[in-house]
């Protein structure tokens, strides 16, 4: 009897999804016929996504074979784990994903926030054309190449410099600032700041026009100032915002952007200045490791991945706010 009964719920249960499944088909089919032309315009990023980052995704195989350029993924030899316990037994480990923490925790305390005052202090410029011009010159360094960026970011910090010139007025020495590895981080945190937070602001400045402007005058009738209104109603009416920036940035702590910093570093600065993304570079492009780099990429994912799903969890249970 109880074999039948139990025969039976599995029956009962593979109607059901089949039921759903066909429901679910048929929903499809009439939201299609309702929305053919979203439907057309998403194939375009559903192509997009399918062919460079779901497409590629097979050839993180090779993390855990001895790649072969001339045998291909499939026919070099399976070694398991073995790039993945050399790289964590390596030298290079610890110093990689040091530098990639402190840059990308120094970057996140100075500069997640540098876009979120500078859109407050804009919101605050009642005169529209000083406002725009405001709002102009502080987009400008996203637009400018950043090979270019480099190249004035080495100009300024050379020894010949303008900052190595204000240092020497306060009775500083001139220096190539990145020559020296304890400057590394300053220099690419600040001019990371200067090059992005303009843009940043976009996304708060959208969300501060969405805060009901009758609380700013009820706040302004019990007698609160600039401050307090600052404090009770715009940072909480932008608050969803940053709590949903701020899990996006955790889930690409890890992610430093290897190409500004290939730009700027040395050999004589890499314990500061070497992160798992330029490393997975030199490794995998000028040593020709290709499984080695495979697996360390893929390490830095798998890390990014727990730190975005963390970070949501949080979010979810401490706030209303999260991705999903």
């Amino acid at each position: 009897m109880l074999n039948v009964s139990k025969k039976n719920s599995k029956i009962k249960s593979k109607e059901t999804l089949a039921a759903r499944f066909s429901n679910f088909i048929v929903l499809v089919r009439k939201d299609f016929k309702l929305n053919k032309g979203l439907y057309l315009m998403f194939l375009p990023v559903l192509a997009f996504y399918l062919v460079f980052h779901y497409g590629p995704m097979y050839g993180l195989i090779m993390a855990f074979k001895d790649f072969q350029p001339t045998k291909g993924i499939s026919g070099s030899d399976w070694v398991g784990f073995k790039n993945f316990i050399d790289f964590f037994q390596s030298f290079y480990f610890w110093r990689v994903l040091k530098n990639t923490l402190v840059i990308s925790i120094t970057n996140l305390i100075f500069g997640f926030p540098a876009p979120i005052i500078l859109a407050l202090l804009i919101n605050e410029i009642r005169n529209k054309y000083f406002k725009s011009a405001v709002q102009s010159i502080s987009y400008m360094p996203h637009f400018i190449s950043l090979v270019v960026v480099c190249g004035m970011i080495k100009d300024f910090t050379s020894d010949t410099g303008v900052i190595s010139y204000i240092i020497t007025l306060f009775g500083g020495q001139a220096t190539t600032l990145l020559n020296e590895a304890r400057n590394f981080v300053p220099v690419y945190v600040i001019s990371d700041i200067w090059q992005t937070v303009g843009w940043g602001t976009i996304i708060y400045l959208a969300a501060l026009t969405g805060i009901d402007q009758e609380l700013y005058e009820a706040a302004q009738v019990d007698g609160a100032g600039k401050w307090k209104q600052t404090l009770h109603i715009t940072i909480p009416g932008i608050m969803p915002t940053i709590i949903i920036m701020l899990v996006l940035r955790m889930g690409s702590m890890l992610s430093v952007g290897f190409e500004k910093i290939i730009l700027l570093y040395n050999p004589a600065i890499y314990s500061t200045a070497d992160v798992i993304s330029t490393f997975v570079y030199r490794k995998g492009l000028q040593e020709f490791a290709f499984s080695y780099s495979a697996a360390v990429g893929l390490f830095n994912s798998v890390i990014n991945f727990i730190l975005l799903v963390t970070a949501n969890k949080l979010s979810k249970k401490f706030s209303d706010s999260s991705l999903w």
